[in-house]
């Protein structure tokens, strides 16, 4: 009986330093993954550096050569709540989320879609904007045609390399011909030119481009595809930095801030005459 109750002391010791340990354990990893999150290193720091690419109206430089859009007004007032400065680093699409992981800035905020195949790389934050992609067409080299018809060897779709516009081109219309460019610009302008059947890019941008090129181009049919959400994208591992981002991008909801910015890029165009045409 005796050494049963020795052993059982010693059970019972273990257990209750086991139990001081793993609280402790657990407090230390979370101190670690605070230290280690990319929030800590911009309190820092004092700048938080945003990776984007530029496409109208998303994000683009002005006649002076700066840079404005949503994502600029969105990134500038993420810092200023942060109370840092900010750093925007332009970057090839093709080549963003590389860069990313990388460590070449801290988030991307560049109206990317969330997928399930970029969510393998890296993490997304909820969605702080909503399009979907719609057919920009140009007029004389489509003349009758349906959506339907465009699914044809006899048939070129230019879209920016990389992007979202491109994997759906290929999915949706499979047997058409594929023209890939760094800019969303440069795509626009092979349809313009008639170098091109048509384009894809997210609402609003070709009601715009139809807007201003009346006769030369039009949105084919009233089908959006791939419909969702864009979100911030940050490195794995993260998730002090996920639930930051969330929160922030929330309460901008909530206070209605989000969707009167992304009313002014992208239903109105009091900003155009800030661009050349």
């Amino acid at each position: 009986m005796r050494i049963t109750r020795r052993l059982f002391g010693a059970a019972i010791g273990a257990a209750m330093a086991a139990g001081i340990a793993l609280p402790a354990a657990a407090q230390s990893a979370s101190q670690a993954l605070t230290a280690e999150s990319v929030i800590t290193q911009i309190q820092e720091e004092g700048v938080i550096r945003i990776g984007l690419s530029l496409f109208v109206p998303w994000s683009m430089r002005d006649v002076n050569g700066e840079l404005i859009g949503f994502e600029l007004d969105v990134g500038r007032q993420l810092a200023e709540d942060m109370g840092v400065e900010v750093e925007f680093v332009p970057t090839a699409w093709d080549g963003i989320i590389p860069s990313l992981l990388a460590g070449n800035f801290d988030v991307i905020i560049s109206g990317m879609s969330v997928t399930a195949q970029r969510n393998l790389s890296v993490n997304f934050s909820d969605p702080y904007a909503f399009s979907g992609l719609a057919v920009l067409a140009n007029t004389e080299l489509t003349e009758g045609m349906s959506l339907e018809d465009m699914n044809s060897p006899d048939v070129t779709f230019a879209a920016r390399r990389g992007a979202t516009p491109a994997a759906v081109i290929a999915e949706k219309f499979p047997e058409a011909q594929l023209l890939l460019f760094d800019e969303d610009g440069a795509s626009t302008q092979e349809v313009l030119n008639g170098n091109a059947h048509a384009s894809m890019s997210a609402q609003p941008g070709p009601d715009q481009d139809a807007a201003r090129n009346p006769g030369v181009v039009y949105v084919m049919g009233d089908q959006l595809f791939d419909a969702r959400g864009e979100g911030f994208a940050l490195r794995r591992g993260d998730p002090d930095a996920l639930n930051f981002f969330n929160n922030w991008i929330a309460q901008q909801w909530r206070s209605g801030w989000l969707e009167e910015r992304h009313d002014y890029w992208f239903v109105g165009d009091d900003w155009s005459d800030q661009v050349a045409q």
